[in-house]
């Protein structure tokens, strides 16, 4: 989807509390910023920030070079609030950290509502199996940066 077709992503988007969203977001241009361990590690100290003040309970989520898939269950707050605040206080980090990307994260994120009859589980490791069909790994446990409730 091109630039100026953005805002499509937004029709027909409804933030409900308690449902159960897959949340996708990435790097400006597909830079791989998380190539750098301490780069995504900062990333991920604020997808935890996000659940601390209960903006949502995250069930499953993996940070890769370019991108995150993210699971949550959606608290009190939209979810434009919550992709907002997070890509505001990731970029802030990696900024103070000397990444000098600017832009960090494209425009926009795409979500999906996951389906009562959907099994969670089935989604969850679908995302944290990204690093294997990726080739960045040969067994996911060797991958750093992703976490699921399961475990």
């Amino acid at each position: 989807m091109t630039k100026a077709q953005s805002h499509l992503l937004r029709r027909g988007r409804c933030s409900e509390p308690g449902r159960l969203y897959l949340l996708t977001t990435v790097t400006c241009q597909r830079k791989p910023l998380f190539q750098n361990f301490h780069h995504a590690r900062l990333v991920v100290r604020q997808l935890r920030q996000s659940e601390q003040e209960q903006a949502c309970r995250s069930l499953a989520w993996v940070l890769m070079p370019d991108h995150l898939h993210w699971l949550i269950e959606l608290n009190a707050v939209t979810l434009d609030t919550l992709m907002r605040r997070f890509k505001s206080r990731s970029s802030f980090a990696l900024h103070k950290a000397g990444v000098e990307h600017d832009p960090v994260w494209q425009s926009g994120y795409q979500d999906r509502a996951l389906r009562r009859e959907e099994s969670v589980v089935h989604v969850a490791r679908y995302i944290v199996a990204n690093p294997l069909r990726a080739g960045l790994v040969s067994n996911v446990r060797d991958y750093p940066h992703w976490d699921a409730v399961w475990l």
